[in-house]
Formats: structure tokens, sequence, C-alpha cells
């Protein structure tokens, strides 16, 4: 099975969810392993089909864009590589004849539309900053639908995507960007030609149920008080990082 479903489960309601979607994957597709990112890999350790590696949230104000690395990890050891939400169950076999094209595949729709339905005007106007330094036409792009979708091994362009997704991630999180990652896949994609595929995602997403699980604490004082320290932390450390990537 040169294929792999991955995900990230950071804090504990998330590594519940990602052991009950290992349960699934058990029953439904039993010779298929689940690559994880996890704050705590050893929650993982009697789980024969999850492969679980250390790490720590990198995205400044979600870990929504986090999501490149587990995809990317998953990438170097499978051809395939399907990314599903941690909070999704599977509810039936899932089928071994699907071939999935070089590229990526998933659900899509305008970028720039639905941005403009959806986002908050300041978010809209940093896309299009960015997206205009990068020379990326915006109108051409596709969002990108994240909870579901699968990327396979296309003669190394996978690995310029990669490097594309994480230029737009941290040009947009340093300047105060908080949302989805989906709209910055699909700049990705189209930064490095890629037409975003559909063959087989509708049987995939037919044999799911995504439910939209919220982990997020009561807002006391010290939470409110450890989320803006997370926050500083992490917008420090991209920063510095940035500081020294510029450096001759």
């Amino acid at each position: 099975m040169d294929y792999c479903f991955c995900t990230l489960a950071l804090r504990s309601p998330y590594r519940l969810l990602a052991k009950n979607l290992a349960e699934d994957l058990k029953k439904y597709a039993p010779k298929v392993s689940l690559i994880i990112f996890s704050d705590e890999p050893d929650d993982f350790k009697d789980y024969q089909n999850i492969l679980a590696f250390k790490y720590q949230q990198q995205g400044i104000p979600h870990c929504w864009n986090d999501r490149r690395f587990v995809v990317e990890k998953a990438l170097s050891m499978y051809r395939t590589a399907i990314h599903i939400d941690a909070d999704t169950r599977i509810l039936a076999n899932i089928p071994e004849q699907i071939e999935w094209l070089p590229g990526i595949t998933a659900m899509t729709d305008d970028l720039l539309q639905h941005a403009c339905e959806w986002m908050y005007g300041p978010n809209v106007k940093l896309m299009k900053n960015v997206a205009n330094e990068l020379n990326i036409p915006l109108e051409k792009a596709k969002l990108i639908h994240e909870s579901l979708y699968i990327i396979t091994r296309d003669d190394g362009r996978e690995l310029e995507f990669f490097k594309q997704w994480d230029i737009i991630a941290r040009s947009l999180e340093l300047k105060g960007y908080t949302s989805s990652d989906g709209y910055l896949m699909g700049m990705a994609s189209q930064k490095v030609g890629w037409s975003v595929n559909t063959y087989g995602w509708e049987t995939l997403k037919s044999l799911t149920n995504h439910f939209f699980a919220d982990d997020r604490k009561p807002k006391t004082f010290w939470n409110r008080l450890k989320r803006k320290i997370n926050y500083s932390y992490r917008l420090t450390r991209t920063r510095l990082s940035h500081i020294l990537q510029m450096q001759p």
C-alpha cells in the first residue's frame, strides 16, 4: 500500500480524536498507516497503525498551516498522502483501487470569490498584497478545502509546492493573517502550476464524516494569558528565523 493517511493531533482533545480515527482505519483500511504530528507522540504507542512524531506548533495565530509539515513528512515515506482532519470518522471500507493522480486532489471553490464572502477584509487585503509580491494571479487560483485532500508525488513539484506554501504562510502570518490555510494552499498550487484534480475525492468524502470539533478552553484570565504568551513566543521565533534567513 503506497499511500497513507496523515493528520495533526495537538493537545489532548485532538489526540483522543486521532485515536478514534486510527480505530476506524484499523477496521476499514487495515493495511494503511496513519502518520501523526503530535505534542505527545507517546500517547499513541499502543496503536500499531500509527506512526507518531514529536511536533510543536509553529503557526503564529493557529496551527492550520502546520498541516504542511505532516503532509510533507508523509510524502517522504509514501507516494500518496491523504490529509484528513483528526475530527473525522471513517464510516466504511476505503477502496484500494483508486489510483490518485499526481499533484493535489481536493474539493475547490473560486478563491477570490470565497475570500470576499467569508474572510475578514484585512485578511483579504493581506492575501492580495502577498500574492502581488509573489506574482500569484489570485483570479486564477482555487481555494482548497482543507479538511480532506490528497497529494501524490509529481516528479518533485510537490516539494516546490511545500516550499511556496511555507513562504506564503510565513509572509502572511508575520503580517497578521489569521484565516484558513485553504487559501494559502490554493495560492501555492497556482504558483507551481498545479491544476486541482477531483477524480476519486467524492468517493473518499462519501465514506467519512467531518464534525468540526472545538477544543477551545473557557476564556478564563489564565487561559487568555497563556494564549497571549504562546502567541508572542511564536511570533518572536518566526521573526528571528525570518531575519536569519535574510542574512547573506
